[in-house]
C-alpha cells in the first residue's frame, strides 16, 4: 500500500507542477522526497520518474543560473 500511496502523491505533485509553475522549487523538493521514500522502501522507481527527476534538476539549475 505504501507504493500506491506514493504513486498517488507523485501524481498529485505532477498536477501541481502544471498548475503552479511558480512553485517549481517546492514541488521539485517534494517530488524528490517521494522518490527517495520509494527508494528507502526498496521499491523500484519507474524510469519515467527517474527521467522526470533528472529533468526537474536540470530545469532548476538553468532557472537558477538565469537569475
Amino acid at each position: 500500500m505504501a507504493f500506491d500511496r506514493l504513486k498517488s502523491e507523485i501524481a498529485m505533485l505532477l498536477v501541481q507542477m502544471e498548475n503552479q509553475p511558480e512553485d517549481l522549487w517546492e514541488l521539485h523538493e517534494q517530488t524528490l522526497e517521494k522518490l527517495n521514500e520509494l527508494r528507502a522502501l526498496g521499491m523500484p522507481v519507474p524510469q519515467d520518474l527517474v527521467d522526470l527527476e533528472e529533468k526537474l534538476t536540470r530545469d532548476l539549475e538553468q532557472f537558477n543560473a538565469s537569475k
